[in-house]
C-alpha cells in the first residue's frame, strides 16, 4: 500500500507513518500528472490523517510542506482528523497556528 490515495473528489487518505524513513520526497513530486489535474481542477485537497499511525518532525515537515506546494499551485488545502501526538508536536514546533486543521 502507498502512502496516501486520492480520489477524484481531491480528497487524500494518508497511511501508515510520516517519519524520516518512510518520506523521500515531498508530497506534490509523489503525485502523478493525473492527480495534480484532479487537485488543480478541484481546487482543493482534504488530507485526511486518520490513518496515521506514526509521525515525527519529518512527517510534520511534509504537511507543511504540502500545504505550501498546494497552495502555490491553486489548491486550498485542509488537514482533517489529525492525530493527537501530531497535535503536540505541531504545537511545540510552534507551526499549529499556521496549519489548517479542521
Amino acid at each position: 500500500m502507498s502512502l496516501f490515495e486520492i480520489n477524484d473528489k481531491g480528497n487524500v487518505i494518508v497511511h501508515g507513518q510520516l517519519d524520516r524513513d518512510t518520506l523521500s520526497k515531498n508530497f506534490w513530486e509523489t503525485l502523478s500528472n493525473g492527480e495534480r489535474s484532479v487537485l488543480q481542477q478541484n481546487k482543493r485537497c482534504c488530507v485526511d490523517l486518520s490513518d496515521v499511525e506514526r509521525a515525527d518532525s519529518a512527517g510534520l515537515a511534509w504537511l507543511i510542506n504540502a500545504v505550501r506546494d498546494a497552495e502555490q499551485n491553486g489548491v486550498s488545502i485542509v488537514l482533517n482528523k489529525m492525530p493527537e501526538k501530531l497535535k503536540k508536536l505541531a504545537k511545540i514546533s510552534n507551526a499549529d497556528s499556521f496549519l489548517p486543521v479542521e
